[in-house]
């Protein structure tokens, strides 16, 4: 199966991996010299369309598990309202797939999303009266003749083929009109050519040559050669869509439905699951991705071993349907660790409302394999992945569990992704993340950002009061914003939005959501009063930030909240991404 998506501008962050083997099939595709290390601007190009005088958009075609197929590299004008075509290319060991049709498709679909009303792309001359090298013509009329099957025209009647540059080089200058309109007029062009010499080939196009350049486009409307095939079928003129991955990914492991402690006033049950899988999988929004398993490596960079060999081991001795609690709370002495495994349960928790259950390890570890994919989902260039985690996390610890969290998934997919550029997490829980705190604490690499109840009333008690701002190389990267019980929509909204600015402030190249719908009124396990629709409002803000974000379900335990509140949140997520 092979799926195209756009990474752009503030949104950049792609695995070293994919920029790799994009770069590879540039060399492979574009060996002259002139070129030569221009692939490694690419990362640049995107991250700095200022220094640039230009949007750059990179269009990533992939197999299953990263393999890249193609990529197409598109310029974006937003003041000549057009785009332009800078490469595009396909693997070497691909032959007659039809990735590359797909790949012009989609940059065609990506174009008229951005709000262009053309698309300009250059070929080398099929002409041998215009060409500096014979020995592309044939290749030049296959590649005429792909882009005419869409409508694409080639300019005629200006000096644009001119050559230019030492050694010297000439191109033909083609237009798609996106299914818009099939004329160009003279001054869009005009306006157009400019941008695309002045600030793509600004390095060799001097004043005087884009002056002449520009001036040749006489005609009003702009003329175009004759097609090869003249009696050829009708162009295809309109922009297909569904080509480009438009879809959030969520993440969900069926494994968390074993997970299931059947007892009187414990809230965190299978159906919060079931409810946000059956309302968002029919919401349009979302492309379902199955968890890959990744084994204890991403969970011991963040938990310590002893602790999670305990989980491991106490609960597979565990009977089925048969919950411990921790009972005894000693105070933390390394050297008197208890001896037997059952009477360390105590020592590793934080409370007596978590159970130890005969399957928490097995589920734990597959929500951590859920945020893991999610985060795998940004790093291949998704704008928003959903890890439908449970059991939660975000109060565990690099040694505890406690507050219904084993392993504290948004931690190992902040450790995960870090290597990778500065994560930032916001936690909108109604409970302040302890756990997420402790394991990032003295770090400055991270920053963890969170707005909750406050805990002089709630859970935890001990964690998420505004002076605890971090120590060490952490001091100034951990920010909390207790509220008060009946906190309404109101104050919360002015809250959230001085969170955000904490998290602009950071500049990170990624932003991590740890998702809560304990927030609303009617929560068990919450008290404040907010409404449904804030959820709107958050996501939306959330994605104006223009940063790739990483949702990582938290708690929430009112059923009919679960399914308002996602709906509300997913939807102001689409709107603010394409707002």
């Amino acid at each position: 199966m092979i799926r195209i998506r756009a990474v752009q501008g503030g949104s950049f962050l792609l695995s070293q991996d994919r920029i790799a083997q994009v770069q590879e099939i540039f060399r492979h595709a574009f060996p002259v010299p002139d070129m030569d290390g221009y692939e490694t601007r690419i990362p640049e190009l995107l991250r700095d369309p200022i220094e640039q005088g230009y949007h750059s958009a990179l269009l990533i075609a992939e197999r299953t598990f990263g393999r890249v197929e193609g990529f197409a590299l598109v310029i974006q004008f937003p003041q000549a309202q057009c785009a332009f075509l800078d490469f595009i290319a396909v693997h070497p060991d691909i032959h007659g797939s039809g990735i590359g049709g797909a790949l012009y498709e989609a940059t065609r679909e990506h174009c008229q999303q951005m709000g262009a009303k053309g698309l300009y792309l250059e070929i080398d001359p099929d002409d041998p009266a215009d060409s500096v090298d014979p020995g592309n013509l044939d290749q030049a009329r296959k590649r005429v003749s792909f882009y005419e099957q869409y409508g694409v025209r080639v300019i005629s009647g200006t000096d644009y083929a001119l050559p230019v540059g030492d050694p010297p080089t000439t191109a033909y200058l083609l237009f798609d009109g996106l299914g818009e309109t099939q004329t160009l007029p003279r001054a869009a062009a005009r306006k157009a050519v400019d941008m695309i010499l002045s600030r793509r080939f600004g390095h060799i196009a001097d004043p005087t040559y884009r002056k002449r350049i520009v001036g040749s486009f006489r005609d009003d409307p702009v003329q175009f050669r004759p097609r090869l095939r003249a009696r050829q079928e009708a162009p295809r003129q309109a922009v297909a869509t569904k080509r480009l991955g438009q879809r959030f990914a969520m993440v969900l492991s069926p494994k968390h439905e074993i997970h299931h402690v059947r007892e009187r006033g414990y809230f965190e049950r299978p159906a919060r699951v079931k409810a946000i899988d059956e309302v968002l999988g029919a919401s349009g929004l979302f492309e379902r991705i199955r968890p890959r398993e990744h084994g204890d490596k991403a969970i011991l960079a963040v938990h310590e071993n002893d602790f999670v060999q305990f989980l491991r081991t106490v609960t597979s001795k565990l009977k089925d349907g048969r919950p411990f609690y921790p009972d005894t709370f000693p105070i933390r002495r390394p050297d008197k660790k208890p001896k037997r495994i059952p009477d360390q349960a105590g020592y590793y928790c934080i409370d007596t409302g978590t159970p130890l259950h005969r399957n928490a390890f097995i589920a734990a570890r597959a929500a951590s394999d859920a945020a893991v994919t999610a985060a795998e989902e940004i790093l291949a260039g998704r704008r928003l992945a959903y890890a439908a985690c449970r059991p939660p996390g975000h109060h565990a610890g690099a040694n505890y569990f406690g507050g219904f969290c084993y392993f504290n998934n948004a931690a190992i997919a902040a450790q995960f992704l870090s290597a990778h550029g500065r994560t930032a997490i916001l936690d909108i829980d109604f409970h302040h993340g302890n756990g997420t705190q402790d394991i990032f604490y003295e770090r400055n690499d991270v920053l963890t950002v969170s707005v909750h109840g406050d805990p002089d009333y709630e859970y935890p008690f001990f964690s998420g009061f505004a002076n605890e701002t971090g120590t060490g190389a952490g001091a100034g990267f951990n920010v909390n914003f207790p509220l008060p019980p009946k906190t309404d929509d109101a104050r919360y909204l002015r809250t959230f939005r001085r969170a955000l600015d904490s998290v602009r402030a950071f500049q990170p190249d990624i932003l991590i959501v740890c998702l809560g719908f304990d927030i609303l009124r009617g929560d068990p396990t919450g008290s404040f009063v907010l409404t449904p629709g804030i959820f709107r409002t958050l996501g939306e803000q959330l994605m104006q930030t223009r940063l790739p974000v990483l949702v990582v379900q938290e708690g929430g335990y009112n059923v009919r909240n679960i399914k308002r509140g996602s709906l509300e949140f997913f939807h102001g997520c689409a709107k603010g991404l394409n707002g």
